[in-house]
């Protein structure tokens, strides 16, 4: 009571995001406009009266899913199947997620196995990124790269941008097509000379299935060394070391399978110097028996005893 009284003005506060929460049997609505998401809502009885809906800007889909198809959120986390397909709303139902319901967020990447995307080459939007990054960078990862004329349309555009020819280009496989057409595309992309190959494993991981992952990657790695084209490995490497400070055994196991690659691609999180560190050490010690898919085989060495913690 004694201390004296004063004022604050408080500003725009910045919005909380709300994650979408979906349980089996939900219904779950795309909408081709731009709005803001929202959760389900329920009468007192619990029943559904107005499904969670979210938004999709990319305008082939709405053009290309039919009913029956699987659709894929959040890295396969949650598996939906489209039931009602309209010029502007998808209806798909939940057929998979968490025992007590996922969450989706925003930004969550979406993936559609089934589906024969009418995605061909570049948008206006992509030529107006490619101008800017041009001017300011000296590489740039190119997105859903399925055919050699994909390739080709990319060429011609940094061509017309009058990109220099030592610019860095990494053409990144994450869907069918672009897997069973890699040769033909990396063949199109050695006419230059800095180009690289990222494996985007799970998004790949979804388009094939969990269970051919490691076939997979076996297979892009083999070819790119063949090739002399340098691989990123990518999607989820060390991630709970980088979120939550400890490894998992598993990661361990990933990033030594990683090690034949020639870059290694890690996610943000509050320990990610941490995990780098780890990284470098795991890679350090793989050198020494293993060279790609060459194994060294090196006199045994108890030499190895470096923590995590």
């Amino acid at each position: 009571k004694k201390k004296k009284k004063f004022s604050i003005k408080i500003g725009k506060l910045t919005p909380t995001e709300q994650p979408i929460s979906l349980r089996k049997g939900d219904t779950l609505i795309l909408h081709r406009k731009a709005i803001v998401g929202q959760r389900a809502i329920y009468d007192d009885s619990g029943q559904i009266v107005q499904p969670a809906h979210v938004s999709c800007q990319a305008e082939e889909i709405f053009s290309s899913v039919t009913p029956g198809e699987r659709m894929f959120f959040d890295d396969g986390n949650i598996l939906t199947k489209v039931e009602q397909v309209s010029p502007d709303e998808i209806h798909a139902v939940v057929m998979r997620t968490k025992p007590n319901g996922g969450k989706l967020k925003a930004e969550k990447g979406i993936n559609l196995p089934d589906t024969i995307l009418k995605l061909e080459g570049l948008t206006e939007k992509d030529k107006q990124d490619l101008k800017f990054i041009v001017e300011h960078a000296d590489i740039v990862n190119a997105s859903f790269i399925n055919t050699e004329k994909d390739v080709r349309q990319l060429f011609r555009t940094l061509a017309d941008l009058n990109c220099p020819e030592d610019f860095g280009i990494i053409l990144k496989i994450e869907t069918y097509r672009g897997l069973i057409n890699l040769p033909r595309i990396m063949l199109e992309a050695m006419q230059r000379k800095n180009i690289g190959v990222m494996l985007a494993r799970g998004d790949l991981a979804v388009e094939c299935g969990w269970e051919n992952l490691a076939v997979i990657q076996e297979e892009v790695l083999r070819l790119c060394e063949a090739a002399h084209v340098p691989l990123v490995w990518a999607t989820q490497v060390l991630e709970d070391l980088a979120k939550q400070g400890k490894p998992t055994r598993a990661e361990i196991s990933d990033v030594s399978l990683a090690s034949r690659a020639e870059c290694i691609m890690l996610n943000k999180g509050p320990y990610i110097i941490k995990t780098i560190r780890v990284l470098d050490k795991v890679i350090q010690s793989m050198q020494k028996h293993r060279k790609k898919r060459s194994p060294m085989l090196p006199e045994f060495s108890d030499q190895y005893r470096f923590r995590v913690d």
